[in-house]
């Protein structure tokens, strides 16, 4: 009995160590997909609008474009690169870089140093513009994207005027101010705004809905995109990356970004967690097999059943629970097992009291009552008849035969 135990102790502990494993296994992949799908969503923000990346967010189509009009097309990856490439296209303390800059609104950059970039070169064309973008650029805000058709340039811009109509995507306020020209307008607002001053020029528009691999064969992207970035020889193509930020600034902590609630809510998660964890994980051990010292006579248990089929007025089922017991007490008086057929047991209870095999066969299986008249008649023959049984098999016991007359 203590090898039993024990082995079964052993099984009990495997059994729980396979449950953690699988658990950790399980956790340990969520982890992994959530990663992965992460580093998807990653890859393809940092395609977004790169010149050298063929999917459909990408900008290799317009970089193809503009080579093939005799732009030199040069990207690159870090403010570092920016600003050499800066100086060699000419760029001085009171001189702008005779070339066009492809700037980013890259969150790494600060707002004061972001618009030092936007006047470093003679054309400067945001192609991916924040609120941050034109609230220093222009004093604006964005009001809204997109129209239900193409929408033609409507202002004196050259570059937007060659282009003819497009498709707009993000969409802001007009700028209270002269030196700006809002062109391709929906309304009260405008999907490219321009500024030229002191030889320099500023442009906003939403490439990712215009200059992208996916669109920009559609409307006038294609000529809009040429004009923008090719008024230069020299095209440099800024890609921002995450080390771009300025020096002696650090990025915010996780626990500086979440709000002040969110940390005692995680915490009451868990403490809810490890106490439904404590609460279903209790285990009482395996069940015991006990005697207990009442035995139950089936015939008790048969009437029980019976009274609340009589209670809920179905005489069918009641008339079927009475013949069901006095066809098992009567297969167990005549030897022919609990596995014997009704027939079986009619055609012995037949033969034995000598009874018609109809009249029996009507008494145990046929007759249905339709009243609790016509059930209590069937009750009174089927008592008798298992009397009768019982009588004709053990004349001399007075044994009771398990049924309450009463």
């Amino acid at each position: 009995m203590t090898v039993l135990a024990s082995t079964a102790t052993v099984s009990e502990r495997r059994r729980r160590s396979a449950a953690w494993v699988v658990i950790a296994l399980v956790l340990v992949a969520g982890g992994i997909a959530g990663a992965v799908l992460s580093s998807l969503g990653q890859w393809a923000q940092h395609d977004l609008l790169d010149p050298e990346s063929t999917g459909p967010d990408g900008a290799r189509a317009l970089a193809h474009v503009l080579s093939d009009h005799g732009v030199h097309v040069q990207t690159v990856r870090s403010r570092g690169a920016l600003e050499d490439a800066l100086r060699a296209a000419g760029q001085s303390a009171a001189t702008p870089a005779a070339a066009t800059v492809v700037l980013p609104d890259s969150p790494s950059l600060s707002d004061a140093h972001f618009e030092q970039l936007a006047e470093a070169a003679a054309d400067v064309v945001v192609i991916r513009p924040q609120a941050r973008s034109v609230r220093v650029l222009f004093d604006t805000d964005p009001a809204g994207y997109g129209a239900d058709a193409p929408v033609d340039p409507g202002c004196a811009a050259s570059a937007a005027r060659r282009a003819g109509p497009i498709l707009p995507g993000t969409l802001w306020e007009r700028p209270d101010d002269p030196n700006v020209a809002a062109c391709y307008p929906v309304g009260p607002d405008a999907a490219l705004l321009q500024r030229t001053t002191a030889g320099r020029t500023v442009t906003v528009v939403d490439g990712q809905a215009l200059f992208t691999n996916a669109v920009l064969a559609e409307n006038g992207n294609a000529a809009l995109g040429v004009n923008l970035l090719g008024a230069h020889r020299d095209l440099i193509w800024y890609v921002p990356s995450a080390g771009d930020a300025d020096p002696g600034t650090t990025p915010p902590t996780l626990g500086e970004l979440t709000p002040p609630w969110v940390s005692p809510v995680i915490v009451l998660l868990l403490v809810a967690g490890v106490a439904a964890g404590v609460w279903r994980g209790r285990r009482f051990g395996p069940l015991v097999a006990e005697n207990l010292p009442v035995t139950v006579r089936t015939a008790e248990t048969t009437d029980g059943r019976a009274r609340l089929y009589a209670r809920s007025g179905d005489v069918g089922h009641v008339a079927d629970r009475l013949r069901i017991g006095a066809l098992t007490r009567l297969s167990r008086l005549l030897g022919l097992g609990p596995a014997a057929a009704a027939d079986a047991v009619s055609d012995g209870v037949a033969d034995l009291l000598g009874m018609p095999r109809a009249q029996v066969r009507g008494i145990l299986i046929d007759t249905v009552p339709t009243d609790d008249r016509e059930l209590l008649a069937l009750s009174d023959r089927l008592r008798d008849l298992e009397h009768a049984v019982h009588t004709a098999l053990r004349p001399h016991d007075s044994t009771d035969t398990g049924r309450n007359p009463a």
